[in-house]
């Protein structure tokens, strides 16, 4: 689904500033067009539009092909290239750093466990030191 929007262009159109407003909803075009007068200014120009744009007749809609919006050629080139060298080069490259992967989660696993053993440990050794200090006293 192409995304709707509205564009205003003002121009100089001699003896007077036009501004002609575009409206596409739903891949259908729609104008209407505003004769200002002399130059508006910048809020001028956003007053009018706060303030009269519902009540704009806009011309009856037509199809309109969506537009594709022009992309920076070296973007472009950069996205290929990503793309081209998404990964190591080589099959068992990649086998290999799956495996490398893999070892790296068994690690951290085993250490977390490891780490929350010795917190058992050390909590067990302080209750036993606490139980021994108030032992009957």
């Amino acid at each position: 689904m192409g995304s709707d929007y509205g564009k205003l262009t003002v121009f100089f159109e001699d003896p007077f500033w036009v501004g002609i407003f575009e409206r596409i909803e739903s891949g259908k075009l729609s104008v209407c067009r505003v004769v200002f007068g002399a130059e508006p200014k910048d809020y001028e120009v956003w007053e009018f539009v706060l303030a009269n744009y519902h009540q704009l007749r806009f011309s009856p809609s037509v199809d309109v092909a969506p537009r594709k919006e022009a992309v920076n050629p070296k973007r472009i080139q950069r996205e290929a290239r990503k793309q081209t060298t998404a990964g190591i080069g080589t099959k068992s490259q990649q086998a290999l750093q799956l495996l490398r992967e893999e070892s790296k989660q068994e690690r951290k696993e085993v250490t977390r466990q490891q780490r929350e053993a010795e917190k058992q440990r050390q909590y067990g050794l302080k209750q036993q030191k606490r139980r021994e200090k108030h032992r009957g006293r």
